[in-house]
């Protein structure tokens, strides 16, 4: 019974630090400025932070406030949308709406005159899997360039591949994306994919194949990046802020070692992008296992 006045002046110690943590949160929901339709699987990045969270397939996001500043921008960043910033101050900031306007996309197409098509594989050319395991975080991305190294003329992109883990949750939804690799040190930055295509794979340990021909999308002469976003599903949701009680989940894809050089960048809300440089005993590269099949005109 004496230990009872003890803990009650712990617990009235903690109240207000435990209230502030509670308050201190961002919530919200992304939508369409014209329709007001929910934006699924959105990228919201606090600048100054580092930290982020996704959108659910609803438009709901919620991750923790402001720790290191007292005032931050939340940029919010999708396919297919302008990208957009909200000024964010300490405290609790709930139940925000923020519109995002439509993006317009002009895509080149191509004409073939003449000349016979058919088809080349780029990409990974193994079906036998590295050891290890390539598991993302809702919001995290990983990008594989398939590289023209024969430096063949190229058309339409046809299909895109990954190989799913045996492990893991590999039923569960992701999003494919497609890229030019103009960005910083030729890293993944343009989308040539500009819709949404969220796919699943009906299990794991083998190649699944996704079917991009009705896109119309023209293969880089170079190449380009094929990449796998992990996306949130139902009332789940995810910020880096609660990396310690959040348990990951979704599909894991396998590395492969077929190459001395590293064509693998990883993706992480408010850190951008990273080129992978792991490599095995024998100097081989660790990449994602991804290939790609586009038309070839001769």
């Amino acid at each position: 019974m004496k230990r009872l006045p003890l803990i009650a002046f712990w617990v009235l110690l903690l109240l207000p630090a435990l209230s502030w943590a509670q308050e201190n949160r961002i919530t919200g929901r992304v939508v369409d400025a014209k329709t007001k339709d929910p934006v699924p699987f959105a990228s919201i990045g606090l600048r100054e932070e580092g930290t982020g969270a996704l959108t659910n397939e609803y438009g709901y996001f919620q991750l923790a406030g402001l720790e290191k500043t007292s005032q931050d921008s939340l940029i919010v960043m999708t396919l297919g949308y302008e990208r957009s910033a909200v000024l964010i101050k300490r405290g609790s900031t709930e139940d925000l709406i923020i519109e995002l306007k439509k993006r317009e996309v002009k895509l080149e197409g191509f004409t073939v005159k003449g000349g016979k098509v058919k088809n080349l594989e780029l990409g990974s050319k193994s079906n036998n899997p590295g050891e290890g395991m390539i598991q993302g975080l809702p919001g995290s991305q990983y990008a594989f360039f398939v590289k023209n190294d024969k430096q063949k003329k190229l058309g339409n992109v046809r299909t895109v591949s990954f190989y799913i883990g045996e492990n893991g949750f590999p039923r569960e939804p992701f999003r494919v994306r497609l890229y030019k690799a103009d960005g910083n040190y030729n890293a993944p930055n343009t989308d040539l994919l500009t819709e949404n295509v969220v796919v699943s794979a009906s299990r794991g340990g083998e190649w699944y194949t996704i079917d991009l021909s009705s896109y119309n999308i023209p293969a880089p002469e170079e190449g380009f990046f094929v990449a796998m976003e992990w996306i949130v599903g139902g009332d789940k949701f995810y910020t880096t802020n609660f990396m310690d009680n959040y348990t990951p989940y979704g599909q894991i894809m396998r590395p492969t070692f077929e190459y001395k050089e590293s064509r693998t960048w990883s993706y992480t809300i408010g850190k951008g992008w990273n080129l992978l440089t792991l490599a095995n005993g024998q100097g081989r590269r660790y990449n994602a296992m991804i290939k790609a099949e586009v038309d070839m005109i001769k």
